[in-house]
């Protein structure tokens, strides 16, 4: 039985659900390695001697960039733990329906801490004013780029 309304492909609701999970697993391997490297690079950073030179508020900012990271890492890989969990249990449709909601999250996340470690890094090396600029930038250009250029596409048909 394909399902209705679909966009022509004639597929079963679990052939869709198979080839709906198989699309996101594909667009989290590409997220899950940017933001791994991310987070892997911010953890050996307080282990680099030019780190002791930070203002308490640039570690600030640290800890919280490594947070936003950590948390990212965690969002993005959360649905193949989920499969791990609901392996054979007949839940295709909620591992894909939280799948989504966690990747959209961990994208969101990881502009912010992007964001983050662009502030960081303007501010040890041009200071506070070119750094909220660039930090501003960036976060601009992701949520233009990741959120509302595809919002703009979803709407044409």
């Amino acid at each position: 039985m394909s399902l209705p309304g679909g966009d022509g492909r004639g597929e079963t609701g679990n052939a869709r659900l198979d080839r709906n999970w198989e699309e996101l697993l594909q667009e989290l391997r590409v997220t899950q390695t940017g933001v791994q490297v991310l987070t892997g690079f911010l953890v050996t950073l307080p282990f680099q001697a030019r780190f002791a030179t930070l203002t308490g508020p640039q570690r600030t900012l640290y800890l919280v960039v490594l947070l936003l990271s950590a948390t990212a890492t965690g969002l993005i890989i959360a649905p193949v733990s989920a499969h791990r969990i609901l392996f054979r249990r007949r839940r295709k449709a909620t591992l894909v329906t939280m799948g989504d909601i966690a990747s959209k999250a961990g994208l969101a996340v990881l502009a912010v801490a992007v964001a983050g470690v662009v502030l960081l890094v303007f501010d040890v090396v041009l200071g506070a004013g070119a750094a909220a600029v660039a930090a501003s930038g960036t976060l601009g250009f992701y949520v233009v780029a990741w959120l509302v250029v595809p919002l703009l596409l979803r709407r044409e048909r």
